[in-house]
C-alpha cells in the first residue's frame, strides 16, 4: 500500500502498531473485553484503552509504549474461539476487504515466476523489495501484513520458501513483527522464516528452518538445517567462527 512506501521498518512498524491498537479498542468495546498488547512475546502487556491517541493522555501513553519500537508485539486477551464474546485475531489485524484482496494475491503471486513484474506485483500488496532481486516461484511472503517484509538489493528468494509475519498461538493470542532481509543474501530453496533480521550476504542452505531459534543473522553468515547452525566468517582475520 502506497502510506507504507518509502518508511523505514521501524515508521512501518509504528504504523502498523497502532493501526491494530485503534481496531483493538474499537472490538474491545463492542465485544466488552479488555485486549492487552505486550514487547515481548511473554506476559500480559498493558490495557490498549490507555494507548488510545483519540486522548491526550492516551497519546503520550501511546508514544511512551512505542519508544522506542520494538521488533515485534504480542496481542492478548481476545478470547478463545469458543467464546461468544471472542475478538476474532484475523478481524483485530485488517478489515475484511483487504484481508480477501491479500488472500488473492498471495495465491497468484506464488504462480509467478521470478521476474521485474513479479516484484512490482508484491510491493503493489506492500512487500518492500529493493533493486536486482528475485522472488522465484511457489514463495510465500505473508499475507498477514506484507509491509512488514522488508528485502534488500540483489537478494535471491529461492523456490518455495516462507516468510512469515505473525504466530498465532491460540486462546486469542498473537505475536506479529518485522522480517528484515539484507542485500547480496541467498535465500536456498524451501527456507522458512518468520520474525528475523537478516544482515547483508548471508546464505540459507536448502530447507533451513531460522525462526523460532534465531532472531538475528551476522552479515557473511551461512545458515544450515534444522535446528540452525550459523558459521560466520571473520573477514578481517580470514577465519570462521562456529556459533552455537
Amino acid at each position: 500500500m502506497k502510506k507504507y512506501r518509502n518508511k523505514t521498518p521501524q515508521q512501518v512498524m509504528k504504523m502498523v502498531t497502532i493501526e491494530m491498537i485503534e481496531r483493538g479498542i474499537r472490538l474491545g468495546r463492542k465485544k466488552k473485553r479488555t485486549i492487552y498488547i505486550s514487547k515481548t512475546s511473554g506476559g500480559k502487556g498493558v490495557d490498549i484503552n490507555t494507548l488510545d491517541p483519540r486522548t491526550a493522555e492516551g497519546r503520550a501513553n501511546l508514544e511512551a509504549f512505542l519508544t522506542p519500537i520494538k521488533s515485534h508485539y504480542t496481542f492478548s486477551g481476545l478470547g478463545a474461539p469458543e467464546e461468544k464474546n471472542a475478538v476474532n485475531w484475523r478481524v483485530l489485524n485488517v478489515p475484511g476487504w483487504r484481508r480477501i484482496l491479500l488472500f488473492t494475491q498471495v495465491a497468484v503471486s506464488m504462480m509467478l515466476k521470478g521476474s521485474p513484474f513479479k516484484n512490482k506485483f508484491f510491493r503493489w500488496m506492500g512487500v518492500h523489495i529493493g533493486v536486482n532481486t528475485e522472488i522465484m516461484i511457489f514463495v510465500w511472503l505473508d499475507h498477514f501484513r506484507p509491509e512488514l517484509i522488508f528485502i534488500g538489493d540483489n537478494t535471491l528468494i529461492g523456490a518455495f520458501s516462507r516468510v512469515t509475519v505473525h504466530a498465532y498461538e491460540g486462546c486469542g493470542r498473537f505475536r506479529y513483527g518485522l522480517v528484515e532481509i539484507g542485500s547480496h543474501c541467498t535465500i536456498g530453496a524451501g527456507t522458512g522464516m518468520g520474525v528475523i533480521k537478516l544482515e547483508d550476504h548471508v546464505r540459507t542452505l536448502p530447507g533451513a528452518t531460522l525462526s523460532p531459534y534465531l532472531v538475528r543473522v551476522r552479515a557473511g553468515s551461512v545458515v544450515g538445517w534444522n535446528p540452525p547452525q550459523v558459521q560466520r566468517t571473520d573477514f578481517t582475520k580470514k577465519e570462521t567462527i562456529e556459533e552455537n
